[in-house]
C-alpha cells in the first residue's frame, strides 16, 4: 500500500467516526502518519477538554483506524502545546 493509499484509508476511518465527534461538538484532524505505523491526530472543539477524550481516542478513533488500516499500531493525540515539541 502506498503512502497516499494509507492516508486515504485513515481519512476514510476518520470520516466514519467524525459524525459521532461532531454530535458532541468536537472534531478531529489528521496531522500525519509516521513510518506507516503511527497516526498523529488533533482532537478539536469540545473533544479537547473532554474528560473521556483518551477513551474516545483509543476505543473509538484508534479502533476504527485499525479496522481500515490494520498496519497502524498507534494513534497519538497531539495537543496544541506539544505540536512542535516532537
Amino acid at each position: 500500500m502506498t503512502g497516499q493509499e494509507l492516508r486515504d484509508k485513515v481519512e476514510q476511518a476518520l470520516e466514519e467516526i467524525r459524525p459521532f465527534l461532531k454530535n458532541d461538538g468536537g472534531d478531529i484532524a489528521l496531522l500525519g502518519i509516521e513510518d506507516d505505523k503511527r497516526v498523529r491526530v488533533k482532537l478539536l472543539g469540545t473533544c479537547v477538554d473532554c474528560s473521556v477524550n483518551q477513551m474516545t481516542l483509543k476505543s473509538g478513533v484508534e479502533m476504527t483506524i485499525k479496522k481500515h488500516a490494520p498496519q497502524i499500531e498507534e494513534v497519538i493525540n497531539v495537543k496544541a502545546s506539544s505540536a512542535f515539541a516532537q
